[in-house]
């Protein structure tokens, strides 16, 4: 059994790595309160758009914009939306195991299916994964704290392949944001829009265009897929923030008991030793008689 020193000086560790639990845990709670009102907020706008969207695929209106052309598949990207930091629980394990089983079940679909990486842990362990052809483009330093900037230049570079052909498909890989203890991976379709606007739509009404088709769906489309890739950032860091505010209070909590655990062997040592002590006393005194 460890000596009395040894125990107390766990203690105190164990008392210091708490300490640290609980801050990340508070620091964890006022970013998920910003970034939960930032998802509430683009919410409802993301899904009136994709309501437009839906109807417009409904009537077949693909002609009037190329981002609503389908072509066969052939050349596709999958972005990886992870953290950038640990200790958030399986936040991260969770999308990487997602996507793995992602790539399995399209790999015989695409000629040419790059995976491309949005958070650090994601690339870390793809790149060392992964062929290197397979490789695409890590966008660093979005999820420290995701702005529409950095929406703007990711979908604008994807619309800009998809249009000249060098896309068929887009699809990205991320934690829906649900509460702060439940995140829900999704696998979603960005391009082409009419794909994606299929699987939400709403109604079968039509609407009336002002000036006309062509121009509302080139003001419309490319703020769709803007508005879309700043949500699941949203989404993504959100559910990053739940993560790990939970994960941190399960380390918390843990680390108490571990101190209590810790405290009462400490104490039956003690005890021991002093009754070690004690027979020793008595037994020199027993002695000292004899």
């Amino acid at each position: 059994m460890a000596n009395l020193k040894d125990i107390r000086r766990r203690i105190s560790s164990v008392k210091n790595t708490q300490q640290i639990t609980k801050a990340m845990k508070m620091i964890a709670a006022v970013k998920l309160r910003k970034a939960q009102d930032q998802i509430l907020a683009a919410r409802p706008y993301a899904q009136e758009l994709i309501s437009v969207i839906a109807n417009l695929a409904l009537h077949g209106e693909t002609k009037y914009h190329p981002l609503l052309v389908r072509r066969k598949i052939k050349n596709g990207r999958v972005f990886v939306v992870t953290s950038d930091r640990g200790q958030c629980g399986g936040y991260n394990a969770n999308i990487i195991r997602q996507t793995e089983h992602f790539l399995k079940e399209k790999k015989e679909t695409f000629q040419d299916l790059k995976v491309c990486f949005i958070g650090k842990k994601g690339y870390e362990y793809f790149n060392k994964k992964l062929d290197e052809k397979r490789v695409g483009h890590y966008y660093e330093g979005v999820m420290g704290e995701p702005h529409f900037e950095h929406a703007l230049k990711i979908a604008d570079e994807l619309m800009d392949e998809y249009t000249q052909a060098k896309l068929d498909h887009v699809f990205f890989v991320y934690n829906e944001f649900k509460s702060a203890m439940n995140q829900h991976v999704v696998v979603e379709t960005l391009l082409p829009v009419r794909a994606k606007a299929e699987e939400q739509a709403l109604s079968k009404v039509d609407y009336l265009y002002e000036p006309s088709k062509k121009d509302v769906l080139s003001a419309l489309l490319p703020k769709h897929i803007r508005i879309q890739v700043y949500r699941i950032l949203l989404e993504a860091s959100s559910s990053e923030h739940g993560a790990r505010m939970t994960a941190m209070d399960n380390a918390s909590k843990n680390a108490a008991e571990m101190i209590d655990k810790l405290t009462l062997i400490a104490n039956r040592v003690r005890q021991a030793a002093i009754t070690t002590e004690l027979m020793e006393i008595v037994g020199g005194a027993e002695a000292l008689k004899a």
